[in-house]
């Protein structure tokens, strides 16, 4: 899904609605899946130009907040150019 088609969607919903990330993945049972949901905490372009797609990518940032709080310091640490502003607790990473 690329931005344009994302905001399309979004555009039908209420501009308070909120935006969850859910996570679906089987379990051991094959007729049954897990769905784990989590808060948009933060949005963060991503450069995956290692094999040569030049197309622009944004990842959609959430999870448990102490998880997101450590990858967002992991990121901040490799490119300090990047701010990214998460939710959960009001500040940014930058």
């Amino acid at each position: 899904m690329n931005v344009r088609e994302l905001m399309d969607i979004l555009k039908d919903y209420p501009a308070d609605a909120d935006v969850e990330l859910a996570i679906v993945a089987p379990v051991d049972d094959e007729d049954q899946i897990s769905v784990d949901r989590f808060q948009v905490d933060g949005v963060l372009p991503w450069d995956d130009d290692e094999d040569g797609n030049a197309n622009p990518v944004v990842w959609l940032v959430g999870g448990e907040d102490d998880d997101v709080d450590a990858f967002l310091d992991a990121i901040e640490d490799d490119d300090p150019d990047d701010v990214v502003e998460h939710g959960h607790d009001g500040h940014s990473h930058n």
